[in-house]
C-alpha cells in the first residue's frame, strides 16, 4: 500500500494529466502501475471522506462547543459587566459612605471639641460654685455670728431701755430735812424699783445708761408752821429744768413738778433741796422720786 505523501504525489501527478516515468523505463512498465494506484487511490480517497466527515463533525462538534463557549463567555461577560456596575455602584455607595463617614468623624470630633470645651466650662463653673459655697459658708457663719452680735446688742438695747426707777425719802421712820441756806442733793434711800439700776440710791443721783428721752417727776411734802417754805428742783447736770415749791399758808403741803428730757449717755438727773426750805416724810412715805426712759434715740 502507497503511503499517504506517495498517494498524494501520483494523484496530483494524474490530475494534471502527466504520468512520471523514468527517462530509459519503456511505456509498457508503467501501465501496469497505474490502475494500483487508482485503486488505491480510490481507498484513500474514501478515506479521506471519512476522515474528512469525521473532521466536519468535530469542526461542528467543536463550532457548537465555540458557541456555547462563546454564548457562556458572553454570558460570563454580561454578568461580569453586571458585576463591574454592581462593584462600581458598591464603590460608589463605599465613597459615599466614606465621605458620611468622614463627616460623621468631623461632627464627632467637633462634639468631643464641644464636649471638651463644655467639661471644661462646667469643671470651672464647678470650682467656681465650690468658692461661691465657700464664701457662702463663711457669709453665713459671719452672718450667724452678727446675728448672734445683733440679738446680743438687741438684748443688751432691751435691757437698757428698760429703765425705770421710783424711790421715797426715807427707808424707816420720819424726820424733816432742812430748812439750809445752801441747796442740799436729796437721797432717796427707799427703791420700790430700780430696772436698768440706773439710780443710785447711795447718791440719789439718776445716770442715763443710753441716749433718749426721759420722763422725771418729784413729789414732796410739807408740814408744819406758814413759817418755812417747802420746795425742791429738779436739776440735769448741774443746771436747774423744774421748781416743785409751796409757801405753807396752812398746816400741810404738797408741791410736786416733773419734765421730759433728752438725755446723752451718762447724763446725771437728781433732786436738791430749794434753799431756806425743808421737806418732811415719814412711813407713809410722802417724798417720791421717779423716772423712766420714754423712747431711746
Amino acid at each position: 500500500m502507497l503511503s499517504m505523501k506517495t498517494a498524494g504525489a501520483v494523484l496530483l501527478l494524474l490530475w494534471s494529466g502527466q504520468v512520471v516515468t523514468a527517462a530509459d523505463s519503456p511505456r509498457e512498465t508503467c501501465q501496469p502501475v497505474i490502475p494500483t494506484l487508482l485503486k488505491e487511490m480510490s481507498v484513500l480517497i474514501a478515506e479521506q471522506r471519512v476522515e474528512l466527515t469525521h473532521t466536519k463533525t468535530q469542526l461542528q462538534a467543536m463550532e457548537t462547543r465555540l458557541r456555547a463557549s462563546e454564548s457562556k463567555a458572553e454570558a460570563m461577560e454580561t454578568r461580569l459587566r453586571a458585576s463591574e456596575s454592581k462593584a462600581e455602584a458598591m464603590e460608589t455607595r463605599l465613597r459615599a459612605s466614606e465621605s458620611k463617614a468622614e463627616a460623621m468623624e468631623t461632627r464627632l470630633r467637633a462634639s468631643e471639641s464641644k464636649a471638651e470645651a463644655m467639661e471644661t466650662r462646667l469643671r470651672a463653673s464647678e470650682s467656681k460654685a465650690e468658692a461661691m459655697e465657700t464664701r457662702l459658708r463663711a457669709s453665713e457663719s459671719k452672718a450667724e455670728a452678727m446675728e448672734t452680735r445683733l440679738k446680743g446688742n438687741l438684748r443688751r438695747e432691751r435691757e437698757q431701755s428698760r429703765v425705770s426707777f421710783s424711790a421715797a425719802l426715807l427707808a424707816q421712820g420720819r424726820r424733816t430735812i432742812g430748812p439750809s441756806p445752801v441747796p442740799l442733793t436729796l437721797v432717796f434711800e427707799l427703791v420700790f424699783t430700780n430696772s436698768g439700776n440706773a439710780y443710785n440710791s447711795s447718791t440719789g443721783i439718776f445716770t442715763a445708761p443710753i441716749r433718749g428721752v426721759y420722763f422725771f417727776v418729784v413729789f414732796v411734802y410739807g408740814y408744819g408752821s406758814g413759817a418755812t417754805a417747802t420746795g425742791v428742783s429738779l436739776h440735769k447736770n448741774g443746771e436747774h429744768v423744774v421748781l416743785a415749791y409751796a409757801q405753807q399758808t396752812t398746816y400741810v403741803v404738797q408741791p410736786s413738778n416733773g419734765a421730759s428730757l433728752l438725755l446723752e449717755k451718762g447724763d446725771e438727773v437728781y433732786v436738791e433741796l430749794w434753799p431756806n426750805s425743808w421737806v418732811h416724810d415719814a412711813e407713809i412715805h410722802h417724798c417720791t422720786f421717779s423716772g423712766h426712759l420714754l423712747f431711746p434715740m
